[in-house]
């Protein structure tokens, strides 16, 4: 069974149709990578599939749920997003904000066990931000805080991530790092889906790229097949150029 399916899924957004007619299926193990210009659709897809959107017409499945419909907790056992913006009103410590992600695994008081604890600590080590546990998040640089919130999405112990642009403000190095991060968690059976700007991280990382244009699904496929297309040269309005690196690996650049 597909953890995620999408059929025929349109979203209208004060009159117009920002996604229109998308049907696609995500499995266990799979990382999808979604790319397009700017407007083209790809926040309002990723928070349709959250149930934070509800379609006009069409159908979001999660682990055979409706996100828009079914109760938060049990959604968010299977399902964890991590929008383009975070905030809090409320000075928090760092270990506090990753372990927010454990609320639907909580019973009685809400109290952290010793479960909960692990899976944080896990998480923030993944994420490196275990040395930030006892700093207060309203204190963090950007980057700081955007690896704090997906330690808090990977706390969640969701099958499926959906993460919107995961890796903005980070320097290369840790974006990078997060990127492998999470190829690794699909490696060990969770599926991710991804909205990035960064085309070089999406070829080396996804298993699968949608290249989404005009609130459609242009073109899916082997990230380099998709990447050197005519439908991506027509939706970025340049030539992606696909090269390969002395010490092995791919990159993609505009060309």
């Amino acid at each position: 069974m597909a953890w995620l399916t999408l059929q025929d899924l349109t979203v209208d957004l004060g009159g117009r149709d920002v996604v229109r007619g998308v049907s696609a299926e995500v499995g266990a193990g799979e990382l999808i990578v979604i790319v397009g210009p700017n407007g083209a659709g790809k926040t309002t897809l990723l928070r349709t599939i959250a149930g934070l959107v509800t379609p006009r017409s069409g159908t979001v499945r999660v682990m055979g749920h409706d996100p828009a419909s079914a109760a938060r907790r049990v959604i968010a056992r299977d399902l964890a997003y991590l929008p383009q913006q975070y905030e809090l009103a409320f000075p928090f410590a760092v270990e506090e904000v990753v372990l927010l992600g454990r609320y639907a695994r909580q019973r009685g008081l809400g109290l952290a066990s010793a479960a909960d604890l692990a899976a944080a600590h896990e998480a923030m080590t993944a994420c490196d931000v275990m040395e930030l546990a006892a700093r207060r998040f309203d204190e963090l640089s950007g980057g700081e805080a955007r690896r704090v919130i997906i330690a808090q999405a990977l706390c969640q112990g969701a099958k499926c991530l959906l993460l919107d642009e995961p890796t903005a403000g980070l320097d290369p190095a840790h974006a990078r790092a997060v990127f492998a991060m999470l190829r690794a968690q699909c490696d060990r059976g969770a599926a991710a889906i991804i909205v990035t700007h960064d085309l070089d991280l999406a070829l080396r990382y996804a298993g699968a790229l949608w290249l989404v244009a005009g609130g459609r699904l242009a073109a899916r496929g082997a990230p380099g097949e998709v990447l050197t297309g005519i439908a991506t040269r027509e939706a970025f309005g340049v030539d992606i150029h696909v090269g390969e690196l002395p010490a092995g690996g791919r990159f993609a650049v505009p060309a």
